[in-house]
């Protein structure tokens, strides 16, 4: 009962509230004017473009670092105590982003920031004279990263431990070498677990806010999460429902990756029974 009354309160109220206002007109009534304008509205579009194009980005390179890395943590051979460490680091990088990750990456490899200065004294080149900046989309795909990897290693390291030894023991007494095995058994095997895991990552990116309103200040890159920000925070309203309706259209984006991530997920774990 706690745990109804936690998500009926704090998930499925605001989701209502969300989905009924995205359909009310300004004045009263309900409408589908607030949906077709940002089909009709080339800034609109566009920030939905642009987040969804940041979240790829970030959920394919957070996806394959991520595995490698857990793999490279996880695989027989290794230390114990790397596991350990990977997994402790990998918990709080996960959950370390907003305004303190912002700073960090600002001071950081920002204008005058530790990397930036040590670049531009010691070896006389400054990111920034060659068209680099923490401050615009590849600012905020880094910072992203940042989170995105840990979180990759947290959600993969299950289904690489469910990679069975005898599987490669196996294949390796039918003949077949280390590359075959990934091929055949290995990949196929970790491919649900591994798409699963992006499809989770670029959902994680798309809702993402804070990190990136701090580091374009709410400006500099049309985001969806800021664009919805800033309607909900502003003192003059031109249309009251449109955040609402730009986070009806994030909840479209959001379902139809979890169509593809609940199938996947069924299918990963008929390899862990």
């Amino acid at each position: 009962m706690p745990f109804f009354a936690y998500t009926l309160v704090f998930l499925f109220l605001p989701a209502a509230t969300v989905m009924v206002g995205a359909f009310q007109g300004a004045t009263g009534g309900y409408t589908f004017d607030n949906v077709t304008e940002i089909a009709q509205t080339a800034s609109l579009r566009h920030a939905y473009k642009e987040s969804i194009e940041i979240s790829l980005v970030t959920a394919l390179l957070g996806g394959l670092l991520g595995f490698l890395i857990a793999y490279a943590a996880i695989r027989d051979g290794t230390p114990n105590w790397i596991r350990s460490a990977f997994a402790t680091f990998s918990g709080v990088a996960a959950n370390f982003g907003g305004i303190p990750l912002a700073f960090a990456f600002i001071a950081t490899l920002g204008t005058i920031g530790i990397v930036t200065q040590f670049l531009a004294n010691q070896l006389h080149w400054n990111p920034y004279f060659h068209g680099f900046t923490i401050f615009g989309k590849t600012g905020v795909e880094l910072a992203y990263l940042y989170f995105q990897i840990p979180l990759m290693i947290l959600v993969i390291a299950p289904a690489i431990d469910g990679l069975r030894q005898e599987w490669s023991e196996a294949s390796s007494n039918l003949g077949a070498n280390r590359l075959q095995f990934w091929r055949h058994i290995g990949l196929p095997v970790l491919f649900p677990s591994l798409l699963g895991a992006m499809i989770l990552l670029f959902g994680n990116a798309f809702a993402a806010y804070a990190t990136a309103y701090s580091l374009t200040s709410g400006t500099g890159l049309p985001l969806v999460p800021i664009l919805i920000g800033a309607d909900l925070s502003g003192n003059v309203y031109t249309n009251p429902h449109e955040g609402q309706a730009l986070a009806f259209g994030m909840f479209v984006v959001l379902a139809a990756m979890m169509l593809f991530y609940i199938p996947l997920q069924r299918r990963a774990t008929r390899w862990s029974r």
